[in-house]
């Protein structure tokens, strides 16, 4: 069994994380299988839109799988493989759009917060959880999306964000049902890829270019690394 599966429809690709008994927790293969496809699709120039979901609504990723069996060179390469997805998903050039159910929690959070646009499940549990064992992560990409006050209280307190409030907070294009929210991520997805394609990756990299989030996540990025070659690292217990 494949732990990502992939769909083309028409012009939007849809990659689904497929961990279900894992609850969607990334393992250095899946995360390298990830990447891989992320490349891929940021050189295919027919795809005009990318929605990142999962084969179950009870979660769409519940960050690093923390029963991954690593040495200290192996937790390194993991680390490294986590900055390159952060680093892949912000490079990709059409709009992502994530699906936001259950548990989306440390890089799960991270993920979502990457992406364009979000449609949030009644079910999302969404949270930083990098607080908690030191991990440097998170104001990268959540301080452009909510505003540096309710992102450090986000990122401190390490506390779920519900669908509601995700909404609210303008995190969340959408809420839906959770077995719907994939549904409603494709129709945002039809209405992308509706646009002028050229246009539309001209937008994106003003967007980027403007917002100067390659640099925040080279910045976050190279403190991740820190932290895992000369500091506690992950995984830990």
């Amino acid at each position: 069994m494949t732990s990502l599966v992939r769909e083309r429809r028409g012009e939007v690709e849809i990659l689904r994380l497929n961990r279900p008994e894992k609850r969607n927790a990334l393992d250095t293969p899946t995360l390298r299988l990830l990447n891989d496809v992320l490349r891929e699709l940021s050189d295919d120039g027919d795809v005009r839109a990318v929605v990142l979901s999962t084969t179950s609504p009870e979660a769409f990723c519940a960050g690093a799988d923390v029963t991954e069996a690593l040495d200290a060179a192996g937790g390194v390469a993991r680390m490294e493989a986590f900055a390159e997805l952060y680093r892949l998903v912000e490079q990709v050039p059409v709009p992502t759009i994530a699906v936001c159910v259950g548990n989306c929690v440390g890089a799960g959070a991270e993920i979502i917060a990457g992406c364009d646009l979000r449609v949030a499940g009644e079910n999302l549990k969404l949270a930083w959880a990098g607080a908690r064992l030191g991990v440097p992560v998170g104001p990268a990409r959540l301080t452009q999306l909510v505003g540096l006050s309710r992102a450090k209280e986000l990122i401190y307190t390490g506390r779920p964000v519900g669908a509601d409030e995700a909404v609210a907070l303008g995190l969340a294009q959408r809420r839906a049902p959770a077995d719907e929210a994939e549904a409603i991520a494709l129709e945002l997805a039809g209405l992308v890829a509706r646009q002028s394609s050229d246009g539309v990756r001209t937008l994106k990299k003003m967007f980027r270019e403007l917002e100067g989030t390659a640099d925040r996540i080279t910045y976050e990025n190279e403190r991740l690394l820190d932290f895992q070659r000369n500091s506690v690292g992950l995984p830990q217990g």
